[in-house]
């Protein structure tokens, strides 16, 4: 009875151990099957935050690049412009082609001077860069061509150079002369140059009118201040297109040809004066532009 009874001790007391080891092995896996699902929910989320910041850093690729070629493009139209205005300012200014040659890029030069530790921009910045250089070298160009050009210009404009009258022909020249209604000796302070009655007289050079109206002797008559001490005047006009404080250029139109005044036919008196004294017209009539 006593050998029953501690058999059937021993019996609970292994299954009693029995069922605490399992238990206590079940928790343990329990356990690190938490950990693991844990882990890798943390791994999902991670994973979630960097795909959502790749597509930002895509998206930001994205728009910039869109903005560097838009940025390009007007780059390139720019210096198409720039080229075509280049060109043309050339053959404004009558230069020699060479001197300014818009097909290909300007010439330059110099020391090869290393840089330590250079850093390589993207093929794409350095293109924009590179065009920006360019269009910058030309527009140097430029200003130095339009310089020139408006200098030039002035200077032609400034010039007593070439002929009143379009058409016409030398009826009177300066100097002493028998008067034409008198058949006395006289000074002559202009020159006469014969034309249509009606054509167009011009100004010879830029300047200020300075007088527009009748004068006795000149009939109609036009003076234009040259500055520099020059004067010019148009007399015997039978129309005056200008007025007294107009501005004219080289050329400009300033009345029409008559016989007013103290003359015998259709022509242009064109006098100049250089610091308020007479000079014969004819060197300036017949001297070429520089």
């Amino acid at each position: 009875m006593r050998l029953r009874t501690w058999f059937l001790a021993s019996v609970a007391l292994t299954l009693l151990l029995a069922t605490g080891v399992a238990g206590a092995m079940a928790g343990v896996w329990w356990s690190d099957r938490g950990i693991e699902l844990g882990a890798a929910a943390l791994l999902q989320r991670d994973a979630a935050a960097q795909a959502e910041e790749v597509g930002r850093a895509r998206l930001n690729a994205e728009e910039q690049l869109i903005a560097m070629t838009v940025r390009m493009a007007e780059l390139q139209a720019r210096l198409l412009r720039l080229d075509a205005l280049g060109e043309r300012l050339v053959g404004m200014a009558r230069l020699d082609g060479g001197e300014f040659d818009f097909s290909r890029p300007p010439p330059v030069g110099g020391p090869e001077q290393a840089l330590e530790a250079a850093y390589e921009r993207p093929g794409f910045l350095a293109e924009l860069d590179r065009l920006a250089d360019y269009i910058g070298k030309r527009e140097q160009q430029l200003e130095v061509l339009e310089s020139l050009l408006a200098n030039r210009k002035l200077q032609e404009q400034a010039d007593l150079t070439g002929h009143p009258l379009e058409h016409g022909w030398l009826s009177s020249p300066f100097g002493r002369r028998s008067d034409p209604f008198t058949g006395r000796l006289a000074m002559h302070d202009g020159v006469d140059l014969a034309g249509k009655a009606g054509a167009d007289f011009m100004s010879v050079a830029a300047g200020v009118v300075t007088f527009a109206g009748s004068r006795k002797g000149y009939g109609k008559l036009v003076e234009v201040n040259h500055g520099g001490g020059y004067v010019t005047r148009y007399a015997h006009a039978r129309d005056l297109d200008v007025k007294v404080g107009d501005i004219v250029k080289k050329g400009q139109t300033l009345g029409k040809i008559g016989s007013s005044g103290r003359s015998t036919g259709p022509h242009v008196h064109f006098e100049v004066r250089l610091n308020g004294k007479v000079v014969n017209p004819a060197h300036y009539l017949n001297r070429k532009h520089g």
